[in-house]
C-alpha cells in the first residue's frame, strides 16, 4: 500500500511513524492553538493525503494528552476520496486550558481497508445469537 502526502503549508511537518513496528502514524499540528477546558477545536495539519481506494484514515487519541492531560480526539474518519487539509478534531476534557504547539504530535492515524458491504432488509434475522437484545453491561462485570 502506498499512500501520497502532500504538503499545503510549506512549513508542515509531514506525519510519520515513530518507531518501527507503530500501528499508528503520528500527526502534528501546524498552529500554535489555545484549548480552554470544555472547548471543541479544529487543529491544522497542514497536509492532504490521498488514500488507496477501498482504505480509510482512522484517527485515534495520542494516549499522553489524553491520559495526562484530558485531550481526546473528536470524529475520525478520513475517505479515499477527500483531497482536502486533515483538520483534526479535538476536546479538552481536563480542568485546565492546554496550549498546542506548532508541530507538536495531536493524534495517530491507522489505515485500513474497508469493505462496502451490499444491504439487505429483512423482516428478522436468520439466526439468533446467545446475547441477543441485551445491551450495556449484559455480560457482567467479570
Amino acid at each position: 500500500m502506498k499512500i501520497q502526502i502532500k504538503k499545503l503549508r510549506k512549513n508542515a511537518k509531514v506525519p510519520k511513524f515513530a518507531l518501527d513496528g507503530d500501528v499508528a502514524m503520528d500527526l502534528f499540528s501546524n498552529e500554535d492553538i489555545l484549548i480552554k477546558p470544555g472547548e471543541r477545536i479544529s487543529c491544522r495539519t497542514g497536509i492532504a493525503i490521498k488514500l488507496p481506494s477501498g482504505y480509510a484514515g482512522l484517527i485515534w487519541d495520542k494516549s499522553g494528552l489524553s491520559h495526562k492531560q484530558g485531550l481526546k480526539m473528536l470524529g475520525g474518519v478520513f475517505d479515499s476520496n477527500y483531497l482536502g487539509e486533515w483538520f483534526i478534531g479535538l476536546i479538552n476534557l481536563g480542568m485546565q486550558e492546554y496550549k498546542i504547539e506548532k508541530y507538536q504530535k495531536i493524534a495517530q492515524v491507522v489505515f485500513q481497508r474497508i469493505e462496502q458491504p451490499e444491504i439487505e432488509e429483512v423482516e428478522d434475522f436468520e439466526k439468533q445469537t446467545v446475547r441477543g437484545k441485551n445491551a450495556f453491561g449484559s455480560t457482567g462485570k467479570f
